[in-house]
């Protein structure tokens, strides 16, 4: 198994490894793999190309971005359609609504409030353990997930995929998705620190500035890592510039990755890069910058690894390749020193069982039960395309055959 740090993510082009993609991931400095939408075909064709690219890299680790709503890659065959974390959040608040109209008397009190809030934790779970389990269940390690922005409600990247606008609501409905995460073998990852849901701008096309004063935002948007600190596995900086802490996006800021994130709140996992091809990542200081300077001022600031995603698509992959190879000089000229400490964090977020059969995981009482609390959590909700399953309105799926191909989540926006 390796152990010297390997801090590059990249990506492949397309459904199956080409020579090109082994060489890549045999590359010592290669440590993950990100999977996206056009990767995926069927369940058996995504089993079967993560078992090709554990073969070419024993110890990679796979992830993909599979957050629910709008930012979830594998959708068909089989696959749960997952709600917006929002729709978490609105659950939440509609407990509220629904104990004062159960019992408009005691609809106030803390009791009545903490047990309907309690429901929509237990939901929250049952959504982390349905996701993990069915991408555990294909190969894949780990999902960027959760998002813990907060909804100020500007936003148009970030907007549903909070789970809402109050920093405890957020923080506790991601802890209950992470241990959902948990029961299913998967870690979890936070983003975007220090929080991405107050400037309107979209880094993947602009570099947004929030010139909101530092203890602003550590009472607000930053205090669901501080809370997190001990259940967070990992975490992604936002490539957000925040004016009056840092001249540079907190992806490139040792004074957030550092000084503030690890020293002040205590957050021990690893850091990822945010996709370093975002507009918000090709410059710094002001002045244009190629993969590998972004790469090296990420991994100098505090990031363990780094994420370069789409470029296999451009060039046969140049950049991918150029990336490697200035990782590597840099090591050479002393410009970059791999710290042990980063691949330990990444280990540590390798599964450790192994991954499920998805026959045998449709019909587990633990991910049975999970799906009928997302049903259950929002009413007769679920639709079934597949064949030999029975629904019962109001109580979700109560049992799901071999032969059903996927569970719909419908109504909860």
């Amino acid at each position: 198994m390796n152990r010297h740090p390997a801090p590059v993510v990249l990506d492949i082009a397309g459904t199956s490894l080409t020579k090109a993609d082994k060489q890549r991931l045999r590359h010592p400095l290669t440590g993950g793999l990100i999977l996206f939408g056009r990767n995926f075909e069927s369940r058996e064709q995504l089993t079967r190309l993560c078992r090709k690219i554990r073969k070419a890299r024993p110890d990679i680790l796979i992830a993909v971005d599979h957050e629910g709503g709008r930012v979830q890659r594998f959708k068909t065959d089989g696959f749960t359609h997952l709600p917006p974390m929002r729709a978490l959040g609105r659950l939440w608040e509609r407990s509220t609504k629904e104990a004062a109209a159960k019992d408009p008397a005691n609809a106030a009190s803390p009791a009545m409030q903490a047990s309907m809030h309690m429901h929509a934790t237990n939901v929250a779970t049952a959504c982390g353990h349905v996701l993990g389990a069915e991408l555990r269940a294909c190969g894949i390690d780990l999902s960027f997930t959760p998002v813990l922005d907060l909804d100020h409600g500007d936003s148009s990247v970030i907007g549903d995929r909070a789970f809402a606008r109050d920093p405890r609501v957020v923080a506790l409905l991601a802890k209950s998705l992470m241990h959902g995460l948990l029961q299913s073998g998967m870690a979890n990852c936070g983003k975007h620190f220090p929080g991405h849901g107050f400037v309107r701008g979209d880094s993947h096309l602009d570099i947004p500035v929030d010139d909101r004063p530092l203890a602003t935002i550590l009472a607000d948007d930053a205090t669901p890592y501080a809370w997190l600190s001990s259940s967070l596995t990992s975490g992604m900086p936002a490539h957000v510039i925040y004016s009056q802490v840092d001249s540079r996006p907190a992806g490139f800021s040792s004074r957030w990755l550092q000084d503030i994130l690890r020293a002040q709140l205590g957050f021990q996992g690893l850091v990822f890069s945010d996709d370093l091809s975002m507009a918000a990542a090709r410059v710094i200081d002001g002045q244009p910058v190629s993969y590998t300077t972004a790469a090296l001022a990420a991994l100098n600031a505090g990031c363990d690894m780094v994420l370069l995603c789409n470029q296999s698509l451009n060039d046969g992959g140049q950049a991918v390749d150029e990336l490697l190879d200035g990782l590597s000089e840099a090591i050479v000229k002393g410009t970059w020193a791999p710290h042990a400490a980063s691949e330990e964090r990444r280990q540590a977020l390798l599964p450790t069982q192994p991954r499920p059969d998805w026959d045998s995981l449709m019909t587990h009482p633990a991910y049975m039960h999970a799906l009928d609390l997302l049903a259950g959590g929002w009413g007769p909700q679920f639709s079934c395309n597949g064949r030999n399953c029975s629904k019962v309105a109001g109580s979700g799926m109560k049992k799901k055959s071999k032969k059903c191909e996927r569970l719909v989540l419908l109504n909860i926006a």
